[in-house]
């Protein structure tokens, strides 16, 4: 009876451990889905709750190793050894949500992190530590959601500029610097450029010079009107506009 009992309470508290990891993970995975980033409420379960569950096995094997039948037998185990080899095999699924795109930017790393934090609540809950997985989803989640804006009011100027990718079409090539050229004058900071001629036929002078331009400016300027200033500068033809943060 006593053996059934012992069983019955190790089943409630894994189910427990279980449903609070499952719990925890629902913060994190509800702030990547608000944001319309990749991974959302379902990865971010899966992750913590069968994190939690190799935890819970890992333990409760090395304290079955432990009380082996055999007295002459010295078994040893680490039983958090199972632990750490979740942490290695979680950096594959962050890898997957890391993009490098072709303007040389990198999104996704946040993202990334969050998997891991995912595997870390479910392994901190099974070990145990309730309140320490708790204060940590709520530190990181006031870190992304209080430090940027509170760091864009009060940190450098740099941190309240938005990067673009713009690409400018111009006729002639004789105006490629005039037009970049008012493009400093307008306050935005080139950060990059790089100018292509489509048209395979050589000297003929027709064809768009297309300026791919990458951009900084003060959040405080939209969209559009970022447009109409690029539209309206003499002798562009065409703009496109990519925002990239």
């Amino acid at each position: 009876m006593e053996f059934f009992s012992a069983l019955q309470i190790s089943s409630v508290e894994t189910f427990l451990k279980l449903l609070i990891a499952a719990a925890l993970s629902l913060v994190i995975g509800l702030e990547r889905e608000l944001k319309r980033k990749p991974v959302g409420l379902k990865t971010s379960v899966v992750i913590s709750t069968f994190s939690c569950l190799l935890t819970i096995i890992s333990i409760e094997s090395a304290y079955i190793a432990q009380g082996s039948e055999y007295e002459n037998v010295n078994i040893t185990m680490d039983p958090l050894r199972l632990a750490a080899q979740i942490v290695s095999g979680i950096g594959f699924l962050g890898a997957g949500v890391i993009l490098k795109r072709g303007n040389d930017s990198i999104s996704g790393l946040t993202t990334a992190a969050m998997i891991w934090g995912a595997g870390g609540i479910g392994i901190a809950v099974a070990a145990g530590f309730y309140l320490e997985a708790t204060l940590a989803v709520l530190i990181v989640l006031l870190a992304i959601e209080l430090l940027p804006p509170l760091m864009i009011k009060l940190g450098p100027a740099r941190l309240r500029m938005t990067e673009a990718n713009v690409t400018i079409f111009i006729v002639e090539r004789q105006y490629i610097k005039p037009v970049i050229d008012e493009l400093k004058k307008s306050g935005i900071a080139i950060e990059g450029i790089s100018i292509t001629h489509p048209d395979n036929e050589k000297n003929t002078g027709s064809g768009y010079h297309e300026l791919f331009i990458r951009v900084s400016y003060l959040q405080e300027k939209d969209t559009l009107d970022l447009y109409q200033d690029l539209y309206s500068i003499e002798n562009v033809e065409q703009v496109d506009i990519e925002i990239t943060n």
